[in-house]
């Protein structure tokens, strides 16, 4: 019982304080503590970007941090934009990703959804180079990224707010 760890973290709002193991990868604590399992798992090396979420507002992987890491921070998974859990108020940036058809199997869509909130909220009014350059560490094998570039653009034009 010496590598348990008292940790106190705000998810989406919500204060949670859990005993939990200091190997235990912030991943791992969100989908099968929390059971937010909008957080996805790829590739568990931090170079898909599937897993990303927000601490503090700034995106970070969570496959390579240790849940004891958030320890007294406040993150934002993907459950966090739509917090009411109803489909019909959805966040901009989502409704652009529906709208430009910037997802098809959708399982990379949190991770770069979480990866272009802070981007947005830096860059307003992005060009395609820059949004190249945001998601260039988010990984998708289905969508060609063109429709995601485009719907980057419809929700800095919408002016897309944080959570």
């Amino acid at each position: 019982m010496d590598n348990l760890h008292t940790l106190s973290v705000n998810v989406n709002g919500v204060t949670y304080t859990r005993a939990v193991e200091a190997r235990l990868l912030l991943s791992d604590f969100l989908r099968h503590e929390l059971n937010l399992t909008g957080t996805h798992v790829g590739c568990e090396h931090g170079s898909c970007g599937a897993c990303t979420i927000l601490m503090d507002d700034q995106a970070v992987r969570s496959c390579i941090m240790f849940a004891v890491q958030s320890n007294g921070h406040t993150l934002t998974t993907i459950e966090g934009l739509t917090p009411d859990g109803n489909m019909q108020h959805l966040h901009p940036l989502q409704t652009a990703f529906h709208e430009k058809h910037g997802l098809q199997c959708g399982y990379c869509t949190p991770g770069f959804l979480m990866t272009l909130l802070p981007f947005l909220a830096e860059n307003p009014h992005p060009s395609d180079q820059e949004i190249r350059e945001a998601i260039s560490g988010n990984l998708c094998r289905c969508t060609g990224y063109q429709n995601i570039i485009e719907a980057v653009k419809l929700a800095a034009q919408k002016k897309a707010p944080r959570p």
